[in-house]
């Protein structure tokens, strides 16, 4: 079961430390300034530096609680403007939103019970504790 807990960090930090990159490019900085992101040329490459830093802190367990209270910096604000249903006209695109927006809820959800419970066993942050 100690190996459970390692690759449920894995895999949870996993789309938080791939989609970073796009944050640098400028059609991603684009796309946020016209979604109604302020300083969209500073806050989304910032955002992507939060959110790695946050799934690097999470996969290795070290300082997993405060890496998880980056995610959730990072995920409130991006939820909110990124995904805003409420303001889509077209059907299709709103349902698209709607789904983008839960799965980011479903993410936030992840990152308060690490943010709460720790990165667990086999982690960094469970160096030097013998094991329950």
């Amino acid at each position: 079961m100690r190996y459970t807990v390692l690759l449920g960090r894995i895999l949870y930090s996993l789309i938080f430390a791939m989609t970073p990159l796009g944050h640098f490019s400028s059609q991603y900085i684009a796309y946020a300034a016209q979604q109604g992101v302020p300083l969209a040329s500073l806050l989304v490459p910032l955002s992507g530096v939060i959110a790695f830093a946050g799934a690097l802190s999470v996969a290795f367990g070290y300082h997993a609680r405060a890496g998880a209270w980056l995610l959730v910096v990072f995920l409130v604000p991006v939820t909110l403007m990124m995904h805003n249903f409420w303001a889509v006209k077209d059907p299709m695109m709103a349902q698209m939103q709607v789904a983008m927006f839960m799965k980011n809820v479903s993410m936030l959800g992840g990152a308060l019970l690490i943010a709460h419970f720790g990165a667990g066993p086999l982690s960094l942050d469970a160096r030097g504790q013998l094991p329950a």
